[in-house]
Parts: structure tokens; sequence; C-alpha cells
């Protein structure tokens, strides 16, 4: 397949500087991620009907109505600043200083859409389709917190997004995009508010929080080397889940497992049977979930909280022990984890980590995963109409990939569930052999 071509590399400032002298702190939510890599999500989409409507204003009007978008995403045009502490400790947080975002446009000469949504694993051109590729959160001092890059393909168009994850969650993540789209469109009223950009503190005395010494040169010459990895999306319909959701409860002999809770023990159990369970049927596993926490705490956190507001809960049991019990004894396991993160065990979390802050990479963070799952069901994808039509498909790029990363959007069609699941081909090949775990995949061209 064909390389990509940079056509042009530019810095995209907000509208106004009315928010150039605010300083944002961080919180714990937010400093846990400063030693993993970029968030990254694109979306594609058919080109515009007129060639003419690309060629002369797309790109124009893409960057007028992204800086338009930043007058209310202050920190994303924004950098990190340090303040370096006599105890040897460092604080960040965001200077707002409309240093402006990087907005990069490229072509992929001999690509279509097709070649991205058909193939049965994601090609790895789709990461080249992302700017900051290995650029770390910490390095925001000196690197745009947020990068755009447009993509021309033959008859469509992928916006690539980069963004430093220390400064955002999947929930504010896609709360910007869904304003840039809407402002690209002419909406002349948001449909969500304007995002809150104060940060949360449990307590007063916590900001700044004052993090201990990590070594850059560390990280840099870190020995870690992924192994061959492969990406695959599959596809659950709404009429799959409710199906998958009744066989769990009725196993369990409860109503309280949800739709998501037993589509992850589907998948989970399915991954666990083509990975693990030949090798060492006694091995633990550790299943990662990371939930969005604004709805849990009380009073609860606005949902146009612009930051990170989340917390992963860890599910463990053993291979055989997951595999003979059943769909619902997994489901049920999930719901009974995700029910003990209260407000009062969060905030104990929070309580705890501030007192002993301590960071780490994602690679270490992760090394004990069967598999981590991030992003969200319920943030808006395909609402996003720039002006000449709907997503057709949403994609990741490389940052952030173990063996075991799976990430959650919702479908295109109303209820259904897509999991991005980034394995090694040898149990994607065992999933895709798996009939009782294909049997539930729709297949969507």
């Amino acid at each position: 397949m064909a390389s990509i071509k940079i056509i042009s590399t530019s810095r995209v400032c907000a509208a106004s500087d009315k928010q150039s002298n605010l300083n944002i702190e961080l919180t714990p939510w937010d400093l846990l991620l400063i030693l993993a890599e970029y968030s990254q999500k694109g979306i594609l989409f058919h080109k515009p009907k007129s060639e003419e409507q690309f060629e002369n204003n797309l790109i124009k009007h893409l960057k007028s109505s992204l800086s338009q978008t930043l007058d209310l995403f202050a920190p994303l045009a924004g950098r990190f600043a340090t303040i370096e502490h006599d105890d040897n400790t460092t604080s960040f947080f965001i200077d707002c200083n409309n240093a402006g975002a990087e907005f990069v446009h490229a072509s992929a000469d001999g690509v279509s859409v097709a070649d991205i949504i058909q193939p049965i694993y994601v090609p790895k051109i789709v990461y080249s389709f992302f700017p900051l590729n290995g650029v770390r959160n910490y390095e925001g001092t000196s690197k745009p917190l947020l990068a755009v890059q447009i993509t021309e393909l033959e008859d469509g168009i992928f916006i690539g997004i980069s963004v430093n994850h220390t400064v955002v969650d999947a929930t504010s993540f896609w709360h910007f995009v869904n304003s840039w789209s809407e402002i690209s469109r002419g909406c002349e009223c948001l449909s969500k508010p304007a995002p809150i950009l104060e940060r949360w503190f449990l307590r007063d005395k916590d900001c700044p929080i004052h993090l201990p010494p990590f070594s850059i040169e560390q990280l840099s010459n870190s020995t870690y080397v992924p192994p061959p990895l492969e990406q695959r999306v599959f596809h659950f319909s709404k009429e799959t889940i409710a199906k998958l959701k009744a066989k769990a409860n009725a196993e369990i002999g409860t109503n309280k497992i949800s739709s998501f809770q037993s589509l992850l023990s589907h998948f989970g159990r399915s991954l666990v049977r083509n990975k693990y369970i030949d090798d060492d049927p006694n091995q633990e596993m550790e299943f990662q979930v990371i939930m969005g926490v604004r709805p849990r705490m009380n009073p609860p956190l606005p949902q146009n909280y612009f930051g990170n507001a989340s917390q992963c809960g860890i599910v463990t049991m053993k291979a055989r022990e997951l595999l003979d019990q059943g769909l619902g004894y997994m489901a049920l396991e999930i719901n009974k984890i995700l029910a003990m993160h209260t407000d009062e065990k969060l905030k104990d979390l929070l309580v705890s980590w501030t007192e002993n802050p301590h960071v780490d990479t994602m690679e270490r963070m992760l090394s004990n995963a069967t598999f981590l799952l991030i992003g969200s069901m319920w943030v808006d994808v395909y609402g996003n109409d720039f002006g000449w039509g709907s997503p057709v498909a949403v994609r990741t790029g490389p940052a952030n990939k173990i063996d075991g990363t799976i990430t959650m959007f919702p479908g295109v069609e109303q209820g259904s569930i897509d999991f991005e699941a980034c394995l090694s081909p040898q149990t994607l090949q065992g999933m895709r052999n798996d009939a009782e775990f294909m049997d539930a995949v729709t297949y969507i061209p």
C-alpha cells in the first residue's frame, strides 16, 4: 500500500487570547498518565461530493473552525510548564499560553476508504494518519498538547487527532471533537455546554502535586520491544448484545448484569480460550477496565468537566475457572468490581495516591494485564459531521498499544458496540476460528 506525503505543517492558535493568562493545575487522575503516550483517535469520511470544495476551501475551513473551537478549549492550545522544588520533586501545570495546536495536511495517493475498512486487520498505513507518534505526555512542555492531521485519500478524508492524555480522557476528547464538528458546519448553538476548565481537587492542600523524579533517559533507553501485533475491529449489533445480556443474567439468576458486562465477558472468554488455556489453565488472568467516574462521585462531576476523571478496575481469576463457569460468571465478577468503586472508595484512592504519588510507564503498568479495556460506549462518534457528512469508521493510532489493548466505541448503528482489539496474530486467528465467539460478531464492510 502507498505511503503518505506531508503537504504542509502549521500551527493553529485560538482565535482570541482571552484565556492566555490561565494556568491549570493537574489532578492525580491526570498525572497518573504523565509517562504514557498521547491518546490517538481518528475518524474516516467519504470525500465531499464537490472536489472543488475540498481542493480550495476545506483545509482553510477546518483550520478556521479549529481556531474558533480552541477559544473554548484553551488548554489544547497551550503547553505544560513545570516547577522544580527544593525536595527534588516537580509539579506540572497547563500554561494556556495559546502557543497553538499542530495542523498537518497530508495525502495518501492510491489509498481508498475501502482499503481502510474492508481488510480483516486494520492496515498499518493507518498509523501514519496520526501526528506525534511516539510522543509521551511529559513532553508537552515543548510539544503541542493537540495535533491534528487531515489526510486526503482517493475518495475520502481521515481526521487523525493526537492529544496529550494528561489533559483529557475519552469523555473530554469527544466533547472537543463534537464541538469542533458543530462549529465547522455552522451550528449557532452547540449541543454540549462549554467545558469546565478548572480541575477538581478533593482537598485544597492537594494542589499542586509534587511528583518524585523520573528518568527521561531511562524511558528513552527502554528495553521494551512490543511483539508483532495486529488490530481488528469486532462489531456487535444491538440484538446480539441483548442476547448475551439475557444469557448472562439467566446463568446467574439475576437481572443486574449490564449489556457492557456481558459483552466484555463474551470477548474475554474467547481471548483466554485462544491465548492462555493451553499454556497454563491455572494462570491468573488480569482484566483491567478503565471506567469513567464523573457520575460515581458525590456530588457527581459534570459531564463537561474537562480533564481526566477515570479509574482502573481490575478483575482477576484463573483461566480454567473463567472458562468452566460460563458467560455469567465473569460478567458478575466485572459487575462486582465496578460496583465497588463508590464515591468513598474513589476518594480514598485519591488521598492514598496524593500522599504517595508515583508514576510509571504504560508498558510496566500493563505488564501483567490479560487485556486493558479503554474507551467508552457513551461518547458521540458518528454524529461528528464537519459539513460534508457523517463518519463511516473510527480508528486509533499506534500509541499505548500492548498485546491486549481493547478500545471500545459505539458502533454505526444505534445500540451497537465496536471493539478494536490489538492482539498477536495467533490470538486473533484463534478468535476468528472460535465459532462460539464469532457467532456474536457482525461483519460490517
